[in-house]
């Protein structure tokens, strides 16, 4: 097997890569912020890279050289988004607040005004509950 028919062979596989991705992207299987994608991406380019720069296209060299880049670039992104959000999820912490549900308390007229004196000024509506609001 010469190094020419393995060149080829990346460049085939290469360029099947890049349409795989382009396919998933591009039907909603993948977003263009998935490492899928990108790595992808960058295999495809890396290995049209190759098959470029043995054959000495040197322009086609340089646009994977730069997609490749550009796929580094993104997965930085990525990688530092998601770290930078699952810090903050981390770090929210739900506040709640108890809350009573009560109503003010009648007096009947017939208790006398010692009593009624003693009486608490609330009692809960319905049996007792409380519940926690997030504020």
């Amino acid at each position: 097997m010469s190094l020419m028919l393995v060149v080829t062979v990346l460049g085939w596989v290469g360029a099947l890569a890049g349409l795989v991705a382009y396919a998933m992207v591009s039907r909603g299987r993948w977003s263009a912020d998935s490492m899928a994608f990108q790595g992808t991406n960058m295999l495809a380019a890396g290995t049209l890279l190759t098959v470029a720069a043995a054959n000495g296209i040197w322009p086609s060299a340089a646009s994977n050289l730069a997609a490749i880049l550009i796929g580094v670039n993104a997965v930085y992104t990525v990688v530092r988004t998601r770290k930078r959000a699952a810090k903050e999820a981390a770090a929210e912490v739900p506040v709640l607040t108890v809350v009573e549900d009560v109503t003010p308390v009648q007096v009947p007229d017939h208790v006398p005004a010692g009593l009624a004196d003693r009486m608490p000024a609330t009692q809960p509506a319905v049996g007792y509950r409380a519940y926690a609001e997030a504020a």
